[in-house]
């Protein structure tokens, strides 16, 4: 049986202050000096010893190396005019690094590296830019093992005729907790995963750092998972051990009901702690709005050891908040600071490998050229407003299984809008259009591949026609989007010279896509048949048009500056046409008769004139 909370937790829930100071239950070990905690370790190393830091070169004596460590933020250090140019910083000490933060000046890399070495002669790189434009760039290093002693930027190009300049050149750390026999947090700075969270800066990684904001209300570093009950966060200890308490610092947005749990292997797990119905009855109760709000520090003693190698806290309930009436709203799970007390564990605990590319030659695993008499369905589902899905985006079609909508015609696929004032009902709603929309869900769904279909879309303002792809894991209320990953391979509402690509997933979905704008050279038009594809592999999402490469987006810099890579497991195939909603809406700015639709469209679409056609659609794999 699981043992449940000591009722000192209880009891503090009823004492606001208690909820804010962060002294509940304090263990009898105390808790490691904040001092440390979040500490630019560069500027630390630069500080003790100046010769830490080093470069290839600088522009004069004015711009020395050691400008980007000063902790002034007008001073600078710039190279010699190479693109080879590289700086260098010995922290001192082996450390796991969490982050790197480099402050550009005017004359910023182009394309560069971020690099870590234990020794300062053999160097692997952590973070990869190819297209810099300056700025403030922040570089996670979650989920990559990036541990060492040295730390280097590595230029491949200047972006200006002159050198590299930095104003500041950051480092964020902490020393790995080693085995002990006696009680220690062995959770510090050790490995941290979860199934899913809200954005890069919010990553498990920051949970065993070291600290977190007396007042438990700040931004501070945290994990923070996205907006479902159905969230966890495990920590690795690196080696069996014993475990006698848990202290977990929330920020405002913590658990209401959860299971402290253990594993021998990450993945079954035993509970060993859980609140009682009267402690998650006292937390339900305090609602609060967002501004009023803090967090709390839950110590979770057992009452008899565990043993494991791994501890997890699984959500079952978020908190509510007031926000700002009359109803309630929740968030996700957000946590500074997971400590695990007890002895054992190693400091050899290491995040594992992320995938390399595939080997193989790509071969066709799906093909269609339309040339039936009628839709394949055993390669195509339909999909209908009001039962495979509800209305999205704000669009005004209701999708149909019709031939009026969807039919193959002179071996193509067409896509073709109808109007009918009042026509159409369907989940509970009225629409004035159909149109249609297919996909290869439950017929073929997979994991990688090359991707590509040849297109001829209809010009109009807000035509909306897509080929894109969705997780199969969708519809799965614990994953829900965008969580399950979104790829559009080609997007267009109507403008004739362009197209869009985008990726959408935690911390990078709706407007705030991973996405590009192209646009059709020599006066090329999306009413011509044109190829769009996209290479999705383990490391990276590179989208095409007519083999033209128009984005690219690798899993390093995504992890590394906006969000989790949520592109590993099945996707399935779409193709659509909306009309009008958001997203044309917000380029044509047309609010009447409808929504990102004119009037003139939906003439077009009343002569029938409007569609988009598929000549083909091609799937190829590696094998």
């Amino acid at each position: 049986m699981p043992t449940r909370f000591p009722r000192t937790l209880l009891a503090a829930l009823a004492t606001a202050a208690l909820l804010s100071s962060g002294t509940l239950g304090a263990p009898a070990t105390a808790a490691p000096a904040a001092a440390a905690w979040d500490t630019d370790r560069a500027g630390a190393a630069y500080a003790a010893a100046p010769a830490s830091v080093t470069a290839s070169g600088s522009e004069n004596a004015a711009t020395a190396p050691g400008l980007a460590f000063d902790g002034d933020g007008a001073s600078r250090w710039s190279s010699d005019f190479a693109d080879g140019a590289w700086i260098r910083v010995d922290l001192g000490a082996t450390i796991r690094i969490d982050r790197v933060v480099l402050d550009w000046e005017a004359a910023y890399g182009k394309r560069y590296v971020l690099e870590v070495s234990k020794n300062g002669t053999d160097w692997t790189p952590f973070y990869t830019e190819t297209a810099g434009t300056g700025g403030t760039v922040t570089a996670q290093t979650y989920p990559q093992e990036v541990t060492g002693r040295y730390v280097r930027m590595r230029g491949v190009e200047r972006a200006t005729p002159w050198g590299y300049s930095l104003y500041s050149f950051r480092v964020y750390g902490g020393e790995r907790a080693p085995a002990s026999t006696t009680r220690t947090n062995l959770a510090l700075n050790h490995p941290a995963y979860t199934n899913y969270y809200q954005h890069a800066g919010n990553s498990p990684a920051f949970v065993t750092d070291g600290g977190w904001p007396a007042n438990l209300k700040d931004d501070a570093t945290r994990w923070s998972s996205d907006w479902n009950a159905d969230r966890w966060i495990s920590v690795d200890l690196g080696a069996t051990s014993t475990i006698t308490s848990v202290d977990l610092y929330w920020e405002a947005a913590y658990a209401v009901d959860y299971e402290l749990q253990v594993s021998d292997d990450n993945r079954t797990w035993r509970t060993v702690a859980r609140p009682s119905a009267a402690e998650v009855a006292a937390r339900r109760a305090d609602v609060r709005s967002p501004a009023e709000a803090v967090g709390l520090r839950d110590t979770v003693t057992l009452p008899s050891p565990a043993t494991g190698r791994y501890v997890r806290v699984l959500g079952k309930e978020r908190r509510s908040f007031y926000n700002p009436a009359p109803a309630t709203a929740q968030f996700g799970y957000s946590l500074y600071e997971f400590q695990v007390w007890g002895t054992g564990g190693s400091a050899d605990a290491a995040y594992p490998a992320l995938p390399a590319e595939q080997p193989g030659t790509y071969r066709t695993a799906f093909f269609d050229d339309f040339t039936g008499a009628a839709l394949d369905r055993s390669k195509w589902r339909v999909v209908r407003t009001g039962t495979e899905m509800g209305s999205v985006n704000g669009e005004s079609q209701a999708y149909v299984d019709s031939t009026d909508n969807i039919r193959t015609e002179g071996g193509n696929l067409v896509l073709r809008a109808k109007y009918c004032k009042g026509c159409t009902k369907a989940g509970g709603g009225t629409y004035d259009f159909t149109s249609g929309r297919i996909d290869t869900n439950t017929r073929f769904d997979f994991t990688y591949g090359r991707v590509s279909a040849r297109m001829r879309l209809p010009v109009g303002d807000g035509f909306w026609p897509a080929f894109w792809m969705l997780g199969s894991n969708v519809d799965d209320p614990s994953v829900s989007w965008p969580a399950s990953g979104e790829t559009d391979i080609m997007e267009a509402i109507g403008y004739r010279d362009w197209t869009s690509t985008a990726l959408h997933g935690p911390g990078y979905s709706a407007d705030g896509n991973i996405g590009a704008r192209q646009t059709f050279p020599g006066g090329g038009s999306v009413d011509q048949w044109h190829t769009y594809a996209v290479e999705w592999t383990p490391t990276a999402m590179r989208f095409f048009v007519d083999d033209r490469l128009v984005q690219e987006t690798t899993r390093n810099k995504m992890e590394s500056t906006r969000g989790q890579w949520v592109f590993g497991g099945n996707q399935y195939v779409i193709l659509n046409l909306a009309l009008g909603g958001a997203y044309p809406a917000g380029w044509n700015q047309v609010t009447t008769p409808y929504w990102g639709l004119p009037q003139s469209s939906v003439d077009r679409i009343a002569g029938g004139a409007v569609q988009a056609e598929v000549d083909w659609v091609r799937v190829e794999q590696k094998r």
